[in-house]
């Protein structure tokens, strides 16, 4: 592909195993079971993949196992977020020699960076030379790439995209009157179907990991306007859609899996397991999600 982050991208969970050790056997399984299932891409090393408690040794690792369990054709995309530029870089350029195409880019993770510092990230990253898309996710890292910002950036030949998380269905279009070249998104499950309409190019999806099949037939009637496929769609998944944008969103995604037949399995601190309140609700939204046949 020209632009390998279009389409349905999966942000991969990362299976850990009794021991919390990860399990690269079955994460390998799991990019070609995605792949085999439509989906157009993954990027792991994201916030579902908990990448800030893997060690530098087991993020590499990560990224090389996606790669080499990709079929041709299907993209992967990894994060590369880190605290300041020089680390993001170089783990732009270990993705760039492990074969990636693109790489996602946060701004400086836990610093809050003003206008100029974000720049600056991103100008050091590009030196690399593989497209980047931007992750805009203020919740986490306390930095809005507003509209204006993001202009900035792509015109200075930085940013190719932006995976949009702020749940703000307006911004797409204020992003495409300030910057029409530049590529939006879907960072957050739970508002697909507005920034497909908007013109949203991609999905950076969470809970594609458990439900393949029905969250890329709704991503693709969305995107070509089929509205009487994509609502109904819609709805029923919308339960389980809008665990992707709370705080609880890996042990979420990882339990659906586990209902579905899949492999999710614990977490690494600081996530803490679901409380049962929390667990019943999971549970009973992705049994009704299975009930109405959806995979």
């Amino acid at each position: 592909m020209t632009k390998p982050w279009h389409g349905v991208l999966v942000a991969t969970a990362l299976p850990f195993d009794e021991s919390l050790a990860v399990d690269l056997d079955r994460y390998a399984e799991h990019v070609a079971w995605l792949a085999a299932h439509g989906c157009h891409g993954v990027t792991p090393n994201g916030s579902l993949g908990e990448y800030q408690t893997l060690p530098p040794k087991e993020r590499a690792r990560v990224v090389r196992t996606a790669i080499d369990a990709a079929p041709e054709g299907f993209t992967v995309m990894p994060g590369v977020a880190a605290y300041g530029a020089a680390e993001a870089r170089g783990w732009a350029e270990n993705a760039g020699e492990a074969g990636a195409k693109a790489v996602m880019l946060l701004p400086p993770n836990t610093y809050r960076a003003d206008e100029r510092a974000v720049i600056a990230h991103y100008r050091e990253v590009a030196k690399v030379g593989l497209p980047i898309v931007a992750y805009n996710n203020p919740t986490d890292t306390k930095v809005d790439l507003v509209p204006e910002l993001l202009a900035q950036l792509y015109d200075e030949g930085l940013i190719v995209g932006v995976k949009e998380f702020t749940g703000d269905v307006r911004r797409p279009y204020r992003i495409h009157e300030l910057a029409p070249g530049l590529d939006v998104l879907c960072g957050a499950d739970d508002v697909a179907l507005e920034l497909a309409v908007a013109g949203a190019v991609g999905w950076i999806a969470g809970f594609t990991n458990a439900l393949p099949d029905s969250t890329v037939a709704l991503w693709e009637a969305a995107s070509a306007g089929d509205l009487d496929k994509a609502l109904p769609l819609y709805r029923l998944l919308h339960p389980l859609l809008r665990w992707d944008s709370r705080t609880e969103f890996v042990q979420a995604i990882k339990l659906s899996m586990d209902i579905v037949g899949r492999y999710g399995g614990p977490c690494r601190q600081p996530r803490v397991a679901l409380t049962p309140e929390h667990e019943a609700a999971v549970r009973l939204a992705t049994e009704h999600a299975l009930a109405e046949g959806l995979s």
